[in-house]
Protein backbone atom coordinates (compact mmCIF):
# COMPACT_ATOMS: atom_id res chain seq x y z
CA UNK A 1 0.00 0.00 0.00
CA UNK A 2 1.47 3.38 -0.70
CA UNK A 3 2.88 5.25 2.04
CA UNK A 4 1.70 9.05 1.87
CA UNK A 5 2.67 10.61 4.69
CA UNK A 6 5.95 8.29 4.69
CA UNK A 7 7.05 9.90 1.29
CA UNK A 8 5.55 13.20 2.26
CA UNK A 9 8.01 16.37 1.04
CA UNK A 10 9.76 17.27 4.34
CA UNK A 11 10.87 14.15 5.27
CA UNK A 12 14.83 13.01 3.88
CA UNK A 13 14.11 9.34 2.07
CA UNK A 14 17.73 8.70 2.04
CA UNK A 15 17.73 5.54 5.27
CA UNK A 16 19.97 6.04 6.85
CA UNK A 17 21.15 7.25 10.14
CA UNK A 18 23.00 10.32 8.53
CA UNK A 19 20.41 11.93 6.59
CA UNK A 20 17.81 11.75 9.66
CA UNK A 21 16.62 14.73 11.26
CA UNK A 22 15.67 17.98 9.59
CA UNK A 23 13.91 19.51 12.92
CA UNK A 24 16.57 20.97 15.31
CA UNK A 25 17.61 19.03 17.99
CA UNK A 26 15.95 19.58 21.23
CA UNK A 27 18.17 16.72 23.18
CA UNK A 28 19.76 19.46 25.36
CA UNK A 29 18.51 19.34 29.37
CA UNK A 30 16.57 22.54 30.45
CA UNK A 31 17.08 21.55 33.77
CA UNK A 32 17.48 19.43 36.60
CA UNK A 33 16.61 15.27 36.28
CA UNK A 34 13.23 14.54 35.52
CA UNK A 35 13.42 10.59 36.06
CA UNK A 36 16.22 8.95 38.38
CA UNK A 37 16.88 5.57 39.13
CA UNK A 38 19.42 3.76 41.58
CA UNK A 39 19.99 0.56 42.43
CA UNK A 40 17.32 -1.04 40.28
CA UNK A 41 17.35 -4.88 40.76
CA UNK A 42 14.93 -7.25 39.33
CA UNK A 43 14.89 -11.38 39.08
CA UNK A 44 12.56 -13.42 37.57
CA UNK A 45 11.83 -16.95 38.96
CA UNK A 46 12.48 -19.94 36.43
CA UNK A 47 12.56 -23.76 36.07
CA UNK A 48 16.05 -24.42 37.52
CA UNK A 49 18.90 -24.09 35.36
CA UNK A 50 22.06 -26.47 34.68
CA UNK A 51 23.51 -24.25 37.28
CA UNK A 52 20.69 -24.89 39.87
CA UNK A 53 19.76 -22.07 40.11
CA UNK A 54 15.89 -20.70 39.88
CA UNK A 55 16.47 -17.03 39.32
CA UNK A 56 16.91 -14.79 36.29
CA UNK A 57 18.85 -11.54 36.84
CA UNK A 58 17.62 -9.12 34.58
CA UNK A 59 18.81 -5.95 36.45
CA UNK A 60 21.40 -5.93 38.99
CA UNK A 61 22.29 -2.44 40.62
CA UNK A 62 21.11 -0.11 37.28
CA UNK A 63 21.51 3.41 38.13
CA UNK A 64 20.09 5.92 34.98
CA UNK A 65 19.17 9.45 34.67
CA UNK A 66 16.60 10.81 32.52
CA UNK A 67 16.69 14.91 32.03
CA UNK A 68 14.02 16.92 31.14
CA UNK A 69 14.25 17.46 26.51
CA UNK A 70 16.81 15.30 26.20
CA UNK A 71 16.97 11.77 24.47
CA UNK A 72 18.96 8.86 26.44
CA UNK A 73 19.63 6.31 24.25
CA UNK A 74 19.72 2.49 25.72
CA UNK A 75 21.83 -0.15 24.02
CA UNK A 76 22.95 -4.04 24.38
CA UNK A 77 22.73 -7.37 23.09
CA UNK A 78 19.36 -9.14 23.45
CA UNK A 79 18.78 -10.15 26.91
CA UNK A 80 20.34 -7.36 28.25
CA UNK A 81 17.58 -6.26 30.43
CA UNK A 82 16.72 -3.15 28.37
CA UNK A 83 12.94 -3.88 27.91
CA UNK A 84 12.79 -5.09 31.50
CA UNK A 85 14.13 -1.73 32.77
CA UNK A 86 11.46 0.18 30.53
CA UNK A 87 8.76 -1.93 32.10
CA UNK A 88 10.04 -0.81 35.32
CA UNK A 89 10.46 2.64 34.33
CA UNK A 90 6.70 2.81 33.33
CA UNK A 91 5.85 0.72 36.45
CA UNK A 92 4.59 -2.47 34.71
CA UNK A 93 7.26 -4.33 36.60
CA UNK A 94 8.04 -3.74 40.52
CA UNK A 95 11.72 -3.79 41.35
CA UNK A 96 13.41 -5.97 43.71
CA UNK A 97 15.40 -3.49 45.22
CA UNK A 98 16.70 0.01 44.65
CA UNK A 99 14.19 3.33 44.13
CA UNK A 100 12.70 5.25 41.36
CA UNK A 101 12.13 8.32 41.81
CA UNK A 102 10.12 10.82 39.07
CA UNK A 103 10.31 15.01 40.21
CA UNK A 104 11.73 13.56 43.92
CA UNK A 105 8.67 11.34 43.91
CA UNK A 106 8.07 7.88 44.19
CA UNK A 107 5.88 6.34 41.94
CA UNK A 108 5.68 3.17 43.17
CA UNK A 109 4.13 4.92 46.63
CA UNK A 110 1.58 6.89 44.74
CA UNK A 111 -2.35 5.44 45.16
CA UNK A 112 -5.60 6.35 43.86
CA UNK A 113 -6.00 9.34 41.79
CA UNK A 114 -2.30 10.18 42.34
CA UNK A 115 -1.16 7.24 40.48
CA UNK A 116 -3.32 7.70 37.64
CA UNK A 117 -2.47 11.67 37.00
CA UNK A 118 1.59 10.18 36.87
CA UNK A 119 0.72 7.57 34.67
CA UNK A 120 -0.36 10.64 32.35
CA UNK A 121 3.11 11.75 32.09
CA UNK A 122 5.50 9.00 30.95
CA UNK A 123 4.37 7.17 28.15
CA UNK A 124 5.30 4.20 26.06
CA UNK A 125 5.92 3.74 21.50
CA UNK A 126 6.31 -0.12 21.25
CA UNK A 127 8.05 -1.76 18.87
CA UNK A 128 5.67 -3.89 16.62
CA UNK A 129 3.24 -0.68 15.30
CA UNK A 130 0.41 -3.19 14.28
CA UNK A 131 0.48 -5.92 17.23
CA UNK A 132 0.44 -2.83 20.16
CA UNK A 133 -2.53 -1.55 17.59
CA UNK A 134 -6.76 -2.66 17.77
CA UNK A 135 -7.56 -3.73 14.69
CA UNK A 136 -11.20 -3.31 15.69
CA UNK A 137 -10.85 0.29 16.39
CA UNK A 138 -10.65 3.24 13.96
CA UNK A 139 -7.40 5.29 14.50
CA UNK A 140 -9.23 7.85 16.06
CA UNK A 141 -10.64 5.74 18.46
CA UNK A 142 -7.39 4.83 19.29
CA UNK A 143 -5.97 7.92 19.59
CA UNK A 144 -8.87 9.18 21.82
CA UNK A 145 -8.75 5.61 24.01
CA UNK A 146 -6.00 7.05 26.84
CA UNK A 147 -9.13 10.16 27.53
CA UNK A 148 -11.27 7.27 28.66
CA UNK A 149 -9.20 7.20 31.81
CA UNK A 150 -8.50 10.86 31.73
CA UNK A 151 -11.49 12.47 31.21
CA UNK A 152 -10.50 15.65 32.30
CA UNK A 153 -7.52 16.44 30.14
CA UNK A 154 -9.63 16.77 26.94
CA UNK A 155 -13.18 17.85 27.05
CA UNK A 156 -15.73 15.75 25.16
CA UNK A 157 -16.39 18.53 22.74
CA UNK A 158 -13.15 18.86 21.95
CA UNK A 159 -11.42 15.61 21.50
CA UNK A 160 -12.19 14.70 18.11
CA UNK A 161 -10.89 18.25 16.83
CA UNK A 162 -7.54 17.14 19.13
CA UNK A 163 -7.75 13.74 17.71
CA UNK A 164 -7.18 15.74 14.45
CA UNK A 165 -4.41 17.66 15.54
CA UNK A 166 -2.54 15.16 16.42
CA UNK A 167 -2.63 12.96 12.85
CA UNK A 168 -1.11 16.06 11.41
CA UNK A 169 1.04 16.49 14.37
CA UNK A 170 2.86 13.30 13.32
CA UNK A 171 1.75 13.74 9.22
CA UNK A 172 -1.57 11.77 8.54
CA UNK A 173 -4.21 13.17 7.86
CA UNK A 174 -7.19 14.60 9.77
CA UNK A 175 -9.30 12.35 8.09
CA UNK A 176 -7.59 8.95 8.37
CA UNK A 177 -8.86 9.17 11.82
CA UNK A 178 -11.81 6.74 10.35
CA UNK A 179 -9.58 4.50 8.84
CA UNK A 180 -8.62 1.64 10.97
CA UNK A 181 -4.82 0.06 11.43
CA UNK A 182 -4.69 -2.82 8.63
CA UNK A 183 -5.31 0.13 6.01
CA UNK A 184 -2.18 1.84 6.64
CA UNK A 185 1.35 0.86 6.03
CA UNK A 186 3.91 0.10 8.54
CA UNK A 187 5.33 3.87 8.84
CA UNK A 188 2.09 5.21 8.88
CA UNK A 189 0.86 2.79 11.86
CA UNK A 190 3.50 3.40 14.13
CA UNK A 191 2.86 7.59 13.50
CA UNK A 192 -0.48 6.21 14.86
CA UNK A 193 1.05 4.96 18.26
CA UNK A 194 2.93 8.12 18.46
CA UNK A 195 0.50 10.00 18.43
CA UNK A 196 -1.28 7.94 21.10
CA UNK A 197 1.32 8.57 23.35
CA UNK A 198 1.09 12.41 22.68
CA UNK A 199 -2.35 12.31 24.08
CA UNK A 200 -2.00 12.77 28.02
CA UNK A 201 0.47 15.50 27.19
CA UNK A 202 3.59 13.27 28.66
CA UNK A 203 6.95 14.94 29.63
CA UNK A 204 8.98 10.63 28.94
CA UNK A 205 8.25 8.50 26.41
CA UNK A 206 10.01 5.14 26.41
CA UNK A 207 10.76 4.30 22.65
CA UNK A 208 11.34 0.41 22.69
CA UNK A 209 12.83 -0.26 19.33
CA UNK A 210 10.43 1.91 17.29
CA UNK A 211 11.70 1.52 14.24
CA UNK A 212 13.33 -1.63 14.18
CA UNK A 213 10.30 -3.23 12.14
CA UNK A 214 9.97 -0.38 9.65
CA UNK A 215 12.30 -0.60 6.64
CA UNK A 216 15.56 2.05 6.02
CA UNK A 217 13.37 5.22 4.55
CA UNK A 218 10.29 4.97 6.54
CA UNK A 219 12.62 5.11 9.53
CA UNK A 220 14.21 7.99 8.67
CA UNK A 221 10.42 9.43 8.23
CA UNK A 222 9.28 8.40 11.85
CA UNK A 223 12.47 9.21 13.31
CA UNK A 224 12.16 12.65 12.17
CA UNK A 225 8.85 13.14 13.54
CA UNK A 226 9.76 11.75 16.61
CA UNK A 227 12.66 14.48 16.47
CA UNK A 228 10.49 17.15 15.27
CA UNK A 229 7.84 16.34 18.24
CA UNK A 230 10.95 17.11 20.68
CA UNK A 231 12.02 20.42 19.20
CA UNK A 232 8.04 21.44 19.78
CA UNK A 233 6.87 19.64 22.70
CA UNK A 234 10.13 19.07 25.18
CA UNK A 235 9.32 15.80 25.67
CA UNK A 236 12.28 13.83 26.74
CA UNK A 237 12.75 10.04 25.41
CA UNK A 238 14.45 6.49 26.69
CA UNK A 239 15.12 5.28 23.32
CA UNK A 240 15.71 1.64 23.50
CA UNK A 241 17.56 0.10 20.33
CA UNK A 242 19.98 -2.34 18.77
CA UNK A 243 20.63 -0.05 15.66
CA UNK A 244 23.93 1.85 16.96
CA UNK A 245 24.07 4.53 14.08
CA UNK A 246 20.27 5.27 14.84
CA UNK A 247 21.34 5.76 18.54
CA UNK A 248 23.52 7.85 17.67
CA UNK A 249 22.17 10.47 15.61
CA UNK A 250 18.97 10.37 17.95
CA UNK A 251 20.38 10.68 21.76
CA UNK A 252 22.39 12.99 23.65
CA UNK A 253 23.64 10.68 26.13
CA UNK A 254 23.59 6.80 25.68
CA UNK A 255 23.87 3.92 28.15
CA UNK A 256 25.20 0.39 27.90
CA UNK A 257 23.75 -2.22 29.20
CA UNK A 258 25.58 -5.71 29.54
CA UNK A 259 24.25 -8.98 31.37
CA UNK A 260 21.78 -6.48 33.33
CA UNK A 261 24.46 -3.86 34.58
CA UNK A 262 24.98 -0.53 33.16
CA UNK A 263 28.64 -1.02 31.71
CA UNK A 264 29.30 2.65 30.23
CA UNK A 265 27.42 5.78 30.27
CA UNK A 266 28.07 9.54 28.94
CA UNK A 267 27.14 11.93 26.36
CA UNK A 268 26.48 9.97 23.24
CA UNK A 269 29.49 11.55 21.21
CA UNK A 270 32.24 10.53 23.68
CA UNK A 271 30.97 6.96 24.25
CA UNK A 272 30.92 6.80 20.46
CA UNK A 273 34.45 8.15 19.52
CA UNK A 274 36.15 7.23 22.80
CA UNK A 275 34.54 4.38 24.45
CA UNK A 276 35.94 3.14 27.60
CA UNK A 277 34.53 -0.55 28.34
CA UNK A 278 35.63 -2.88 26.12
CA UNK A 279 31.95 -4.55 25.85
CA UNK A 280 31.44 -0.88 24.26
CA UNK A 281 33.98 -1.12 22.44
CA UNK A 282 33.50 -4.62 20.83
CA UNK A 283 29.99 -3.89 20.39
CA UNK A 284 30.54 -0.67 18.30
CA UNK A 285 33.07 -2.55 16.06
CA UNK A 286 30.62 -4.62 15.73
CA UNK A 287 28.85 -2.48 13.62
CA UNK A 288 28.60 -2.24 10.03
CA UNK A 289 30.39 1.31 8.94
CA UNK A 290 30.92 2.03 5.20
CA UNK A 291 34.71 1.58 3.87
CA UNK A 292 35.25 5.41 4.05
CA UNK A 293 33.48 5.81 7.37
CA UNK A 294 36.29 7.92 9.51
CA UNK A 295 35.32 8.52 12.89
CA UNK A 296 37.94 8.21 16.49
CA UNK A 297 35.90 4.59 17.18
CA UNK A 298 37.37 1.34 17.42
CA UNK A 299 39.05 0.99 13.79
CA UNK A 300 39.65 -2.82 13.99
CA UNK A 301 36.53 -5.33 14.23
CA UNK A 302 36.58 -7.08 17.89
CA UNK A 303 35.99 -10.66 18.07
CA UNK A 304 34.82 -11.96 21.58
CA UNK A 305 35.42 -15.61 21.85
CA UNK A 306 32.87 -17.47 24.00
CA UNK A 307 29.32 -17.71 24.71
CA UNK A 308 27.28 -14.46 26.86
CA UNK A 309 27.49 -15.94 30.10
CA UNK A 310 23.54 -17.28 30.94
CA UNK A 311 21.66 -14.85 33.46
CA UNK A 312 20.27 -17.48 35.70
CA UNK A 313 24.55 -17.71 36.90
CA UNK A 314 26.09 -14.64 35.98
CA UNK A 315 30.05 -14.20 36.43
CA UNK A 316 31.35 -13.06 39.86
CA UNK A 317 32.58 -9.49 39.52
CA UNK A 318 32.32 -7.58 36.34
CA UNK A 319 29.81 -9.58 34.35
CA UNK A 320 32.06 -9.35 31.03
CA UNK A 321 34.71 -10.74 32.41
CA UNK A 322 34.89 -14.04 30.54
CA UNK A 323 34.83 -12.37 27.07
CA UNK A 324 36.91 -9.85 27.84
CA UNK A 325 40.85 -9.79 26.58
CA UNK A 326 41.89 -7.07 29.33
CA UNK A 327 40.20 -9.64 32.16
CA UNK A 328 42.84 -10.21 35.22
CA UNK A 329 42.00 -11.27 38.53
CA UNK A 330 40.67 -8.34 40.03
CA UNK A 331 37.97 -8.55 37.53
CA UNK A 332 36.76 -11.88 38.74
CA UNK A 333 36.74 -10.49 42.61
CA UNK A 334 35.30 -7.19 42.51
CA UNK A 335 32.54 -5.24 41.02
CA UNK A 336 33.84 -2.35 39.75
CA UNK A 337 32.72 0.70 40.61
CA UNK A 338 31.39 3.88 37.91
CA UNK A 339 34.64 5.69 37.05
CA UNK A 340 34.64 8.99 35.12
CA UNK A 341 36.68 9.46 32.19
CA UNK A 342 39.94 12.09 32.76
CA UNK A 343 38.49 14.38 30.63
CA UNK A 344 34.65 14.13 30.71
CA UNK A 345 33.08 13.85 34.36
CA UNK A 346 29.93 12.87 32.96
CA UNK A 347 31.76 9.72 31.29
CA UNK A 348 31.42 6.68 33.32
CA UNK A 349 32.81 3.30 32.67
CA UNK A 350 32.43 0.38 35.43
CA UNK A 351 35.41 -1.39 34.15
CA UNK A 352 39.06 -1.75 36.78
CA UNK A 353 40.89 -2.19 33.25
CA UNK A 354 39.44 0.68 31.08
CA UNK A 355 40.17 0.96 27.70
CA UNK A 356 43.21 4.54 27.41
CA UNK A 357 43.19 6.66 24.10
CA UNK A 358 46.44 4.80 23.61
CA UNK A 359 44.16 1.63 23.13
CA UNK A 360 42.13 2.57 20.44
CA UNK A 361 43.67 1.38 17.27
CA UNK A 362 46.27 -0.66 17.90
CA UNK A 363 46.50 -4.62 19.46
CA UNK A 364 43.92 -5.55 21.05
CA UNK A 365 45.81 -9.27 22.16
CA UNK A 366 43.80 -11.84 20.80
CA UNK A 367 40.41 -10.39 20.69
CA UNK A 368 41.17 -9.13 17.32
CA UNK A 369 40.28 -10.58 13.82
Amino acid sequence: MPDTADTAGTAQTAGTADTVGTADRAGTATGGPLLQARGLTKTFRVPRSASGSTRLHALDGVDLTVRRGETLGLVGESGCGKSTLARVLLMLERPDAGTLRYDGVDPFALRGRSLLAWRRRVQMVFQDPFASLNPRMSAGELIAEPWRSHPDLVPRAERERRVHELLEKVGLRAADARRHPQEFSGGQRQRIGIARALALDPEVIVCDEPVSALDLSVQAQVLNVLTELQAELGVAYVFISHDLPVVRHMADRVAVMYLGRVVESGPAEEVFTAPRHPYTASLLSAAPRPPTAQDDGPSRRIVLFGEVPSPTDPPSGCRFRTRCWKAEQVCATAVPADEPAPDGPQHLAACHLPIQPSDRGGSRAAAHE
